[in-house]
């Protein structure tokens, strides 16, 4: 390749060069020193308006860089409160639930030691039917833990229901207010026999039916409702319900009541099973 030297400039005629431009300058500014000082003036005057506009914009961008910077560290802020919030809300969610299962424990146990002649184990409820209320309820208990059927379950104050199918590590459940559920009670404290009945269009109003009452039989409203002990499914004395309200019927020879169950049907997670069978306590008693 051939070497150009028309490129090569030799940096003493640059020097040379940028000397000889210094001295026309000093002569110039030396003997046209009035011509220069109007350039000078005219070149200010448009100069300085655009330095100062160029200095305000400056200004405005950092004041805006800088509130951008501010608008990012507060959504960043804020972004890092949000989470801090939302662990919290879990947090206390957590708290309330298992405030709400020490409660529905706390009631367990007071139900378990209501009845200490009866032999019972605890179950928790994992599933229901298609009900919005716990008509039908499966329990994570089954007869690898001596469940069987036709076992009394209860939670909250009283009588929940009766085991009706049982396999090795689940049980199925028919809640009292199912519409397929009739217990025989009574009335306390005026010992009056009764028919309490399911009904899940009346329970959607928060009752089921009570009758066969005698119309003689002293019965107020609030009065305790029990099974009865001629009843050959569930045990003698557990409570169902209380009356809420009474209404005589048309033959006169009855009365008609509405019932508040004792257990709470919108909400069940815990339940105590009686293990003794009601069939296998009426031959002990026979004999």
């Amino acid at each position: 390749m051939r070497y150009d030297r028309r490129k090569d400039i030799s940096p003493k005629y640059l020097l040379l060069a940028f000397t000889i431009i210094c001295v026309i300058l000093l002569v110039l500014s030396y003997f046209a020193g009035a011509q220069m000082k109007l350039v000078r003036d005219i070149t200010g005057n448009i100069v300085s308006p655009v330095q100062k506009g160029i200095n305000k914009i400056g200004i405005w961008t950092d004041s805006k860089v800088e509130n951008f910077k501010e608008i990012q560290a507060l959504n960043e802020e804020n972004e890092a409160l949000k989470k801090e919030i939302a662990m919290y809300k879990e947090e206390i969610t957590n708290y309330q639930n298992k405030l709400a299962e020490l409660e529905e424990l706390r009631e367990l146990y007071a139900l378990d030691e209501s009845f200490p002649e009866y032999e019972k184990t605890g179950a928790r409820v994992f599933a229901k039917d298609s009900s919005s209320f716990f008509s039908v309820f499966y329990i994570d208990k089954g007869t690898n833990h001596g469940i069987k059927e036709g076992m009394n379950v209860m939670c909250g104050e009283g009588i929940a229901g009766l085991v009706i199918e049982c396999h090795d590590d689940y049980s199925k459940v028919r809640g009292i207010i199912d519409d397929n559920s009739s217990i025989s009670a009574k009335v306390m404290p005026a010992n009056a026999l009764c028919t309490v009945e399911g009904n899940l269009s009346f329970f959607q109003e928060g009752y089921i039916i009570v009758k066969n009452i005698d119309k003689d039989a002293k019965v107020s409203v609030g009065d305790k409702v029990v099974t009865s002990p001629i009843s050959d499914r569930y045990h003698q004395g557990i409570i169902i319900g209380y009356v809420s309200e009474i209404s005589y019927d048309t033959n006169n020879l009855t009365m008609t009541a509405k019932l508040t169950p004792a257990a709470d049907f919108t909400n069940i997670t815990e339940v105590l099973v009686i293990l003794d069978e009601k069939e296998n306590l009426i031959q002990d008693t026979d004999n």
